[in-house]
């Protein structure tokens, strides 16, 4: 004869449910005579609907008992991925933290999972040094949130020596369970500089492709812009302080057009110009993965895409305000700061 099994507690309760319902009870009858909710006794007849004597016995995912492991090894985890650096390594793997605290990697990996950390990444940063940040993030948000009336704002950059790259070998097509191939080696067949200015009222971009990136080129294309916006309206020029952008021959020409405005991010804050956006969308969409076996081939790639765009534009809206980006750079400036201080008592 079979030894008898104790059911937990739980499963005693759904059974209960079920032989009183059975009877013909009310929802609101069984919970009073059990104690418990009548959505807990409807939800455990559904269970019952569906599953059978599995639907009683077995609790759901993510339900039940708590592992102990977590609540007692939790903050050792935690402490040794944000405090501490493995011996030989530059950052905590599930198995070198699995290691180092006598835990399961499942386990470690939950942790990380329940506090949003992931050492196996990082992500790109830098403060910007200019002493006249503030000033200049005032300006350009102002630009973006309350745009002058009667005026066009531009986001205006370069994005230079995009490389015409052909594959070594053809990649293979993707296909079901497989990704598309691509070599990792290529030949380079020239390069292009892309000017553009994004139109940050209704995403529109003009733009020109040039074989340089000088100062004669950056101030043609501004006489592009300024020749091809209507001369009712003021010009705002949004860029970044690349020396070409500066230059002597680039201010004696603004100084004789009144109506364009230039307007310069902070040193190391292209993030604040909008038409970086665009260059990613662009490099991501179309040129990354792109086969070009000329200069002229991918400069017609470009100009395919951007008319494209412009057929069916789509603005960036920008959301931060001044004060917010200001009051995490000061966050970061504080924790650089206390970074330092402990390097150097250390």
């Amino acid at each position: 004869m079979a030894p008898s099994r104790t059911l937990p507690a739980r499963s005693v309760l759904r059974a209960k449910i079920v032989l009183h319902r059975a009877s013909g009870e009310s929802f609101r009858d069984i919970g009073q005579a059990l104690g418990c909710d009548h959505r807990t006794a409807w939800q455990c007849l559904k269970r019952w609907e569906e599953a059978g004597f599995d639907g009683l016995e077995r609790e759901r995912p993510g339900r039940g008992r708590k592992s102990w492991v977590i609540a007692l090894k939790g903050q050792e985890v935690l402490h040794k991925t944000t405090q501490e650096q493995p011996v030989n390594a530059t950052h905590w793997s599930r198995a070198s933290m699995a290691q180092a605290t006598g835990v399961s990697e499942s386990t470690v990996g939950r942790i990380w999972r329940q506090n949003g950390l992931k050492p196996h990444r990082t992500v790109g940063f830098k403060l910007s040094n200019d002493p006249h940040f503030e000033e200049k993030l005032v300006d350009i948000v102002a630009l973006y949130l309350d745009p002058p009336e009667h005026a066009i704002v531009l986001s205006v950059d370069e994005k230079s020596q995009i490389q015409a790259l052909d594959r070594t070998q053809p990649g293979l097509p993707m296909k079901k369970g497989r990704c598309g191939t691509m070599t990792h080696d290529y030949k380079r067949n020239g390069t292009t500089t892309l000017f553009a200015a994004m139109n940050t009222l209704d995403g529109t971009v003009i733009s020109a492709t040039m074989p340089r990136h000088r100062h004669e080129e950056w101030l043609k294309f501004l006489k592009r812009l300024e020749r091809g916006t209507s001369k009712r309206l003021a010009l705002h020029i949004i860029c970044d302080n690349y020396a070409t952008h500066k230059h002597p021959a680039v201010k004696s020409w603004l100084k004789g057009h009144s109506r364009v405005h230039v307007h310069f991010t902070p040193t190391s804050s292209s993030w604040l110009n909008m038409v970086e956006r665009f260059f990613r969308d662009i490099t991501e969409n179309r040129i990354r993965r792109g086969i070009f076996r000329s200069v002229p081939e991918l400069e017609a790639a470009i100009h395919t895409y951007i008319a494209r765009h412009n057929a069916a534009p789509k603005p960036f809206v920008w959301t931060a305000s001044a004060n917010d980006i200001l009051a995490k750079v000061t966050r970061a400036r504080q924790a650089l700061a206390a970074i330092r201080t402990a390097s150097a008592k250390g």
